[in-house]
């Protein structure tokens, strides 16, 4: 079933993965395990899908290769199983009973390949109430008590992106859970479902947080704590041009290098004093006020003051950290995060642009067998959208 190992494409080189097209945590999921080295091939269907990003910039898809699949159509469902049949892993990011409709659902799949590894993306899982609703990353981080760990107690909390649902509670998870399953599979021979949930991987997260709410280290409300804001030597401070710095100058020798760098000598000793924390906020926020990002940011070089430059999207690449360390790549004219985590032995990269829909059905009809895949494909390429634009539902 499995492909032949391809060197210096990653430590999954040779694994095998069906993406069922979707949005959002499905295929960041699919991107990462793509961007270790698996053979990713993602299933689009014909006039893609909604809230889509133009396929030429949607670097989730890079490292990818694509078939177009109408899975309505009669003979959708068996041109799938036939991929299936030689895949390790399968990604759906579906409602629950979708596949199932489809023709595609666990049942088939394992008849075909009792080995393989069913991953399953959704926001609200698999069984429970709210299953079937419709819902997005906000709102899953919203039931969880994230999201109301965030922000000011004055304002309503801010929506974070859609980071800690779909791609911290629900991608790595799904990752974590289908590479767990994969090394079961291959020492007894048996796959399995995995049910990955934005709200139980959110949930998650927090483990740490409960435990100390649990002892009473954790006060269950925003901005009172160490590490939300509520510290005075842990959060951000507006600067003289209107940027910001990150501070985080938690240890005690890191608080005594941060207030002397700021020149607040007088409040050395008020670290542990909660009493007179507001005062030191006023204090660290007006000197702050006094001189512009850059120039904190040089202050602060070369120190263990624990304390950063808030960088925009497009300013970070070109930190010389960031820089030094290659975080950042360019490919296709595209800057992008580079694949991460990094292996001594079997190195990573981002090996292609964003998958087109359908623009790889004959090779991978070809490297993975399944001739029937190339059937009215003519056809189906007259169909292939070369710009998807939003189209939310």
């Amino acid at each position: 079933m499995t492909a032949a190992t391809t060197p210096g494409h990653g430590p999954l080189s040779g694994v095998r993965v069906v993406e069922l097209a979707g949005i959002g945590p499905g295929p960041f999921a699919a991107m990462l395990l793509a961007d270790l080295g698996a053979d990713v091939v993602r299933v689009d269907r014909p006039g893609g899908v909604a809230l889509g990003v133009d396929p030429e910039y949607d670097v989730t898809n890079r490292n990818k290769r694509s078939v177009l699949v109408d899975l309505k159509a009669p003979d959708g469902p068996a041109r799938v199983l036939d991929l299936v049949e030689r895949a390790d892993i399968l990604i759906e990011g579906n409602r629950p009973g979708v596949t199932e409709r489809l023709g595609v659902g666990p049942g088939p799949c394992h008849a075909r390949n009792p080995r393989l590894v069913y991953g399953r993306m959704t926001g609200w899982g698999q069984d429970g109430p709210l299953a079937q609703r419709a819902g997005h990353d906000i709102a899953y981080i919203a039931l969880t008590g994230t999201l109301g760990m965030i922000g000011s107690p004055g304002e309503p909390p801010p929506a974070p992106a859609n980071l800690l649902g779909d791609y911290a509670g629900g991608s790595l998870y799904l990752v974590v859970g289908v590479l767990a399953a994969l090394h079961h599979a291959r020492v007894t021979g048996i796959g399995q479902v995995v049910d990955a949930a934005i709200v139980d991987g959110t949930a998650h997260l927090s483990a740490m947080i409960h435990g100390m709410l649990a002892a009473g280290g954790w006060q269950d409300r925003r901005a009172a704590n160490l590490l939300d804001g509520g510290c005075p030597y842990y959060g951000t401070y507006e600067t003289a041009d209107g940027k910001h710095m990150a501070v985080g100058a938690l240890e005690p020798r890191f608080y005594a290098e941060f207030v002397d760098l700021l020149g607040l000598a007088d409040f050395a000793d008020a670290r542990r004093d909660r009493t007179r924390w507001g005062e030191l906020r006023e204090a660290v926020a007006a000197r702050f006020r006094s001189r512009t990002r850059d120039e904190w940011t040089d202050v602060f070089a070369g120190t263990d003051a624990c304390v950063a430059p808030v960088l925009s999207l497009r300013e970070a690449p070109h930190h010389p950290h960031l820089a030094a360390r290659g975080t950042f790549t360019e490919h296709g004219g595209i800057t992008q995060p580079a694949p991460a985590p990094r292996f001594s032995a079997t190195p990573t990269s981002v090996r292609g642009g964003p998958a087109l829909p359908g623009a790889d059905t004959s090779d991978v009809a070809r490297d993975w067998d399944v001739p029937r895949l190339v059937d009215d494909v003519e056809d189906a390429d007259r169909e292939t959208p070369r710009r998807v634009l939003e189209n939310p539902q």
